[in-house]
């Protein structure tokens, strides 16, 4: 895959062949920089000024253009982030003596804490497919793996049979960036894709081969869109009311983990955060739920 060329911009061309060539960035990382670059460019080109030569003021110019035209804080920090990112390349390329972006600070964000189902709401969801039909088996098999695992839904709809271990309870994931990396497997969900793997699969396949775990009718792979739908039908199912989607099981398998004791770099490893400071948002959601069990049971809370 090339990188999408922008024509009048041949600096921003060759940041983009570099996030793609050396950083392995996914296509919709790479639309993501390349929306927010355009715009940054576009706004210099309308300053008069080169991308080279570009100070401070310019960079913050551009940030209280961004907000002034309505762009949320979240949405104006990554392009800060996308902004500081081509800096970073230009002075690796020696094209520009200093950085504008630094000592500019983005925008302030609301903490948003990540929404996790209770225990009886994740019962209640896996128990939602009719596990007599190969569908049906097969998205019990998907559901528990999801949940035994925490794998973002990308990571889930592209493993392929020879990415599992069953026999030792592991898989390897292929993250961000192709980054690999190998998540143990509880003993339930091995039980259930076990069974699909043995009934479902094939009749799923219908004589056509796939290198892919999990498939549709003739063997076809399952997209992030489709496997969103899954899910969300077997919540309307299980009558669950709160938001659900594939990201929700995945901070349910962080949280619970917290909950029952597990240490935060485990979790990260698990989840395939380059960062710990990404994890460590699951350790307020533990605080809160701790806290509000304290004051519900306590008799002197």
């Amino acid at each position: 895959m090339e990188a999408p060329a922008n024509r009048g911009w041949p600096v921003l061309d060759d940041y983009l062949n570099h996030l793609l060539v050396e950083k392995g960035l996914s296509p919709n990382t790479l639309q993501a920089y390349r929306r927010d670059l355009v715009k940054f460019l576009k706004f210099l080109r309308d300053e008069g000024v080169e991308v080279t030569e570009a100070a401070q003021a310019q960079v913050l110019a551009f940030i209280r253009d961004l907000r002034e035209r309505g762009l949320s804080a979240r949405s104006t920090a990554r392009a800060l982030v996308s902004v500081r990112s081509l800096y970073r390349f230009l002075a690796l390329k020696g094209k520009v003596q200093r950085d504008p972006t630094l000592n500019v600070e983005a925008p302030k964000l609301p903490r948003n804490l990540p929404k996790s189902l209770t225990y009886s709401q994740v019962e209640s969801l896996l128990g939602a497919p009719d596990t007599k039909t190969a569908l049906g088996l097969r998205d019990r098999a998907m559901l528990e793996l999801l949940y035994a695992t925490g794998l973002r839904a990308s990571e889930l709809v592209q493993l392929r049979v020879t990415d599992l271990d069953l026999t030792v309870g592991v898989l390897t994931a292929f993250g961000k960036g192709s980054k690999e990396r190998p998540v143990p497997v509880g003993r339930q969900a091995v039980q259930w894709v076990m069974r699909y793997l043995q009934s479902a699969r094939p009749e799923l396949c219908g004589g056509q081969s796939s290198e892919l775990l999990f498939v549709r009718r003739g063997g076809k792979g399952i997209t992030r869109q489709g496997f969103w739908k899954i899910v969300k039908r077997h919540g309307d199912a299980a009558s669950i009311k709160s938001e659900l989607s594939p990201h929700v099981l995945r901070h349910s398998f962080a949280t619970h983990l917290l909950e029952h004791g597990a240490d935060l770099r485990s979790v990260q490893l698990m989840l395939g955060h380059s960062d710990i400071s990404t994890t460590q948002i699951y350790t307020h959601v533990s605080k809160q739920r701790l806290t509000r069990v304290y004051r519900e049971m306590h008799p002197r809370a």
